[in-house]
Parts: structure tokens; C-alpha cells; sequence
């Protein structure tokens, strides 16, 4: 069965279950495109990388709805290809930057802060205890100074434009948005802003599907969203049984615009404006 037809007859069990009334594809459409020209209740979609199989839905929920996210992006192990940064799926991230989204840092191996550590003997500036979760060092500690840290986030930038050939937001988001005040500082002394998510942005599609249905989570996201909030969503994630994208992702779309709300890059949003334009 065609991936559209898939949604669509999961948009249809939405509203017959009264969670969502999904209109015509045209008429998304047009909601997208009134919607941008005023903007007067923006969110900020943002998906993290993660095992890529529903990557290509998720850009033709986008396409269709004519929305456009930020995208941050590590390169972990996927279901196909040789890592999300890959070869393998590297004509998807430069399609995607063709339809004029936004792309920034998640680090390049995916690595998780752990814990500060204090400065190595006769040095100064506080270390951190670093794990990753892809690539050759995957489930070590390592301890990294500021300057390790920062080359870690730049190298998913540079990754990521070298496949574009799109400058990366001097933006990133730590996994699982672990960090420290001194991991902070660290990051924004060598020109990377942290960007987090509101806590009704967080979408739940990192949460076991059997306590935490799609139904669920899409009620409570079209319940709880308001203007300005930054969302979270991942293109692929290995625990979740019953896939969060692309079933909950075209109503939820829908089900916003229809509450009058419109989608934006990072570019716009009032928190990180002047930070892009000062280092870009």
C-alpha cells in the first residue's frame, strides 16, 4: 500500500474518532499558504535525526503541507545506508534544502553529556564526560576539552553542508538535550546557540507506543501547543512499535492550521534571530 494511502486512511480513523477533522489535501494546502503570509501564531517544528525508514513519509507530509522545519542532524545508525549522513542519504538531505528547510548541528556521533568533569592537571576549563551512541567509539565515555566538544558539533555542520551545499543555523541541539551550564558556555563560545523544546512540544514519539498510543499523543499535542513553542520529533525511532510519523504527523499539521497556527524555521524565531544573523 502507497505511503499516502496509508495516511489518509489513518487521518479518516482520526476523525472518526473525533480526535481530528482532516480536510481535503487543496484545502491543507491553502490553510499553509494563508497561514505563512501572516504567521501571527508561529511553531517551530524541529525533527532530530534517527533510523531514516519513515524520512521520505515525513517529506511528503511536509511537501504536501507546504511546511517547512529545522533539522537536526547526526549521523546514527539507520535501518538502510551506511548512517543518516551517509551516502545513502545524502540526495534526501539535499532535496530537502532544495524545498527550502533548515538544517543545524545534533552533534556527529550522536554524543550524549554524561557529567562536567574538572579541568586536566596545569589547565584550565572545565572538561565533560562525553558518550556517544553511533559511530566507532558508540557506548564509551570519553572525555572531551571545549575545543573537542565544539569540533563534535562542527562536524555534523560541515557534513551536512558539504551534502546541501547549504550553510548550516550556527544552532545544535545536544541529545536528549543533556547538557551543563559549562557545556553551554562551551558551545557558545565557538558560535553554537543551544535549542531545546517547549514542554508541550515534546511529542512523545520517543515513548513506548503501548502506554502512550498515537491517539493519545496527538490529542494532547493539539491540546496543549501554543504560539512560539519549538516541537520534537525524530525521523525514525527503533523503540516505538507503532511509528509515530507519519500517522500522527499529517493531523497534527492539519489540526494546527486549522487552529490558526503556522510553521517556521528556526531562521524566525525570536530567540535565535540576531544570534544567526551575528555568526553567520
Amino acid at each position: 500500500m502507497h505511503a499516502a494511502e496509508l495516511v489518509r486512511r489513518h487521518a479518516i480513523k482520526l476523525v472518526a474518532i473525533g480526535l481530528c477533522a482532516a480536510p481535503a489535501s487543496a484545502t491543507f494546502g491553502a490553510q499553509s499558504a494563508a497561514a505563512a503570509a501572516s504567521c501571527e501564531k508561529p511553531v517551530y517544528l524541529t525533527f532530530d535525526t534517527g533510523h531514516m525508514a519513515v524520512a521520505p513519509l515525513i517529506a511528503d507530509v511536509l511537501r504536501r503541507h507546504q511546511v517547512k522545519v529545522t533539522f537536526f542532524a547526526a549521523n546514527e545508525r539507520t535501518q538502510e545506508g551506511d548512517g543518516s549522513l551517509g551516502d545513502h542519504w545524502a540526495p534526501w538531505w539535499k532535496a530537502r534544502a532544495a524545498e527550502g528547510h533548515a538544517f543545524a548541528s545534533h552533534t556527529y556521533d550522536h554524543a550524549y553529556w554524561r557529567a562536567d568533569l574538572p579541568p586536566a592537571a596545569g589547565a584550565s576549563g572545565t572538561r565533560f564526560r562525553i558518550r556517544p551512541s553511533a559511530g566507532p567509539q558508540e557506548g564509551r565515555d570519553l572525555t572531551m576539552d571545549a575545543a573537542a566538544y565544539c569540533a563534535e558539533i562542527k562536524r555534523s555542520e560541515t557534513r551536512l553542508q558539504q551534502i546541501t551545499g547549504q550553510a548550516p543555523l550556527p544552532l545544535f541541539r545536544a541529545p536528549g538535550g543533556k547538557t551543563s551550564p559549562a557545556l553551554l558556555a562551551a558551545a557558545r563560545a565557538c558560535g553554537y546557540a543551544h535549542v531545546g523544546w517547549a514542554p508541550a512540544g515534546f511529542l512523545g514519539d520517543e515513548l513506548p507506543s503501548d502506554r502512550y498510543p498515537n491517539q493519545a499523543l496527538l490529542a494532547k499535542a493539539l491540546r496543549d501547543i501554543r504560539p512560539g513553542d519549538i516541537l520534537l520529533a525524530h525521523l525514525g525511532i527503533w523503540s516505538r512499535k507503532d511509528a509515530w510519523a507519519p500517522g500522527v504527523l499529517e493531523p497534527l499539521i492539519a489540526g494546527l492550521q486549522q487552529k490558526g497556527h503556522c510553521f517556521a524555521t528556526l531562521r524566525d524565531h525570536p530567540d535565535y534571530r540576531q544570534w544567526i544573523a551575528q555568526h553567520r
